[in-house]
């Protein structure tokens, strides 16, 4: 593999490097080694790798090389470079938020996920670039490390806020990224940055608890924000997704729940979606959930249009007002540690959706459930539904905090991740082309709870028909 000059190593899928590394065709140490002057070449370019960890993955890769040469049984993603979100620890090295004042910050252990990852084999190849804090809005623009550059066109966004994976993956700069999704934060990056992303239903990941400082997060925290990997493959995503998964006595969130339900009698109907609440959605991006839907029609799935979702409005305003709500105490004293330049998206998100008092609350946990419940129903004649990741193509770096208009704009674009993680059903984003712009475009597949693997298996369809587009040169 290594000797053609047609597929270089940084090239490869996760699959095809562990493949390739479990049968000798190559080294671990070779790949890793790929993929770092891979990214001395390109991450000037897009800056989506902040931290480079090059002699620890180095060492790494040695020691799978070791393993593999005394007749050791190797992991499933062995050799595997991955990145790292700036907010996720991995030993030995800073957890920064992209914040100056946390830059000295060591993790003292690798959470949970980059734990589960490199029991699997995968290498930690570096951190990777966020908002600053992950408040200062969708684009990765930190204060320690600038803006990350989408790699198709250095003026739009990457989307965020796992853009710098997204890039990083997108440019080949590792075959996958582990970000983390609280709204669509890494199905955004890979529909902006033309590869595909896993957003895995609450519980089905074990995670931290805690996200800074010594006390564990709200509940709106708890239950928003779940890790998920990003690739270019999905096939990939799968490898990751079963990695993952399981239960955990570091997270007692997650759940032992199977990984793959009860096979469906037929194939799996489908509700395209291609307008939630009714706003408006862009051409392009119609044209996109019309190839999708053409090629899971050609797979055997019968879809069908839908005008709307259950009481989807509803669960939008819910979405936005309860992190707020959790967050409004504390803003006065995080406003000044990420300073002002930072601060406008949360002051223009706070204008927009006020907290809630305490009956309110109550009233959202009741209504929540109802919403849930009405999805539920819909998912037993629909067990998967077929909608945008965004519903406008990829923005100008940093829309969302420019304006009040503009953040009004961005959040409901976004507005079917927003419900989605509110309900904690799993998604799946996956490429279907590029439009007239030569700009990538994705759409998602949200499947009902724990049912990640009837996500991943249309994706697959759609990817199978539709093919692949990355890794790309910056351009």
């Amino acid at each position: 593999m290594e000797g053609s000059p047609t597929v270089p190593l940084w090239k490869l899928s996760a699959a095809e490097i562990a493949a390739a590394v479990h049968k000798g065709e190559v080294s671990a140490r070779e790949v890793v080694d790929a993929h770092l002057d891979r990214i001395a070449e390109v991450n000037p370019q897009v800056n989506a790798v902040t931290q480079l960890l090059a002699d620890q993955a180095r060492t790494a890769a040695d020691d799978t090389d070791r393993r593999r040469a005394a007749g050791q049984a190797l992991g499933p993603l062995a050799g595997v470079p991955f990145t790292v979100k700036e907010s996720t620890p991995i030993e030995g090295v800073p957890t920064t938020y992209g914040l100056r004042r946390f830059s000295t910050l060591v993790a003292r252990a690798d959470a949970v996920p980059v734990s589960r990852l490199r029991a699997a084999g995968a290498v930690p190849i570096g951190h990777s670039n966020l908002p600053t804090l992950i408040l200062s809005g969708m684009h990765p623009r930190s204060e320690l490390y600038g803006d990350t550059r989408n790699p198709w066109d250095a003026t739009r966004t990457p989307g965020g806020t796992s853009g710098g994976d997204g890039a990083a993956v997108a440019s080949g700069l590792a075959p996958l990224g582990l970000g983390n999704d609280s709204g669509g934060s890494v199905r955004i990056p890979a529909s902006f940055c033309g590869v595909a992303a896993l957003k895995p239903t609450t519980g089905r990941f074990p995670a931290d608890q805690r996200v800074i400082g010594p006390d564990d997060p709200g509940l709106a925290s708890q239950l928003l924000v779940v890790d998920g990997p990003l690739a270019r493959r999905i096939g990939d995503l799968r490898l990751a997704y079963e990695t993952l998964a399981g239960p955990d006595v570091r997270d007692p969130r997650a759940v032992p729940v199977p990984l793959y339900g009860p096979e469906p009698a037929a194939p799996v109907r489908v509700a395209l979606v291609a307008d939630p609440g009714g706003h408006g959605v862009h051409p392009t991006v119609r044209a996109a959930l019309d190839r999708a839907a053409d090629a899971l029609r050609d797979a055997g799935h019968e879809v069908h249009e839908l005008a709307d979702l259950p009481r989807f409005d509803e669960a939008t305003e819910y979405y936005h007002r309860f992190p707020v709500t959790e967050f409004a105490p504390n803003w006065p004293v995080v406003r000044e540690l990420v300073g002002e330049a930072s601060a406008r998206y949360i002051d223009f998100t706070m204008r927009r959706t006020p907290p809630m008092d305490a009956a309110e609350l109550m009233r959202m946990a009741g209504a929540t459930a109802g919403i849930r419940r009405a999805w539920a129903e819909l998912m037993q004649e629909y067990p998967l539904v077929l909608g945008p990741i965004f519903t406008e193509p990829s923005v100008e770096p940093g829309l969302e905090s420019s304006s009040q208009e503009g953040r009004d704009r961005v959040a409901d674009a976004m507005r079917l991740c927003s419900v989605t993680t509110l309900l904690g059903l799993p998604a799946v984003a996956v490429p279907t082309g590029c439009a007239e712009d030569g700009l990538p475009v994705g759409v998602q597949l949200v499947g009902g709870a724990f049912r990640e693997d009837l996500c991943l298996a249309a994706a697959q369809a759609v990817e199978d028909r539709l093919g692949t587009f990355t890794p790309i040169d910056p351009r």
